[in-house]
């Protein structure tokens, strides 16, 4: 625990291709662990390899709401690590329209996403985790979990659940070794949040929302997720960090 690093790790990140998942495995690669993300461009995957060129960084395509590739992906952990000591539930969609247009197509894949894939995929790694003797799982949720963001109903449903999952994990598995933490992000630039922010009244609107008078940039966001993947926060369960730049203390 001397060191803010996290040399002899071995990290799984979902979602990593892009966005604030590629800022989480560029940040725990550069601080030493042993990195695979997954992603479901097998193409972009590759790119993503050579453009950060770190011998450590791993990747696997495919779907995490697929049964058959969360098995694919246990075994790879199982053959190649034997263990797994951080896990970053970070993969997810969005649809933003009125509750009322929604398809149970349209909701469930952002349910399915959001949240099912995650429980899953903790569940099927829960044997390497426990091995690890001292694993850290965070969950990507967002302040839409917690409060009405205007971002869609299903996608706050499906983070509000998320952070509930990760409190009942902490409680549950704590004998195990095992933490598990959320991060709520408020609006953050990303690819997926481009076309949102491009819009300059909303854009404005949130940055009047937020006193630090910006939006947040995925590195602030992967910077969190490196400090609870440490053992320095080994004290730390059941929470949920939020990266706002305050807009969840001020009302205005």
């Amino acid at each position: 625990m001397n060191n803010w690093n996290l040399e002899n790790k071995f990290a799984l990140v979902t979602g990593g291709s892009k966005g604030i998942g590629n800022a989480i495995i560029k940040e725990l690669s550069d601080l030493g662990a042993t990195v695979l993300f997954l992603a479901r461009d097998e193409e972009n995957n590759q790119r993503v390899l050579s453009t950060i060129g770190n011998e450590k960084l791993n990747a696997l395509a495919g779907d995490v709401t697929n049964n058959d590739f969360r098995k694919k992906v246990n075994a790879w952990v199982e053959d190649n690590w034997g263990k797994l000591d951080i896990l970053v539930n970070n993969a997810g969609i969005n649809i933003r329209k009125p509750s009322i247009e929604y398809t149970p197509d349209e909701y469930q894949r952002v349910l399915n996403v959001n949240l099912i894939a995650p429980f899953e995929l903790i569940k099927e790694l829960y044997p390497l985790l426990k091995k690890s003797g001292h694993a850290s799982i965070i969950n990507i949720a967002s302040v839409a979990g917690s409060m009405d963001a205007q971002t869609g109903a299903p996608y706050g449903m499906s983070k509000a659940g998320i952070i509930q999952l990760s409190r009942s994990l902490a409680a549950e598995w704590a004998s195990s070794r095992i933490r598990v933490n959320a991060i709520s992000p408020w609006f953050t630039e990303t690819p997926a949040t481009s076309g949102l922010l491009s819009n300059q009244e909303r854009l404005a609107a949130i940055i009047a929302r937020t006193p630090e008078k910006r939006v947040a940039k995925d590195v602030e966001i992967a910077a969190a997720v490196a400090f609870l993947a440490m053992d320095k926060s080994s004290y730390i369960t059941g929470q949920n960090i939020i990266v706002d730049g305050g807009a969840t203390s001020s009302i205005l």
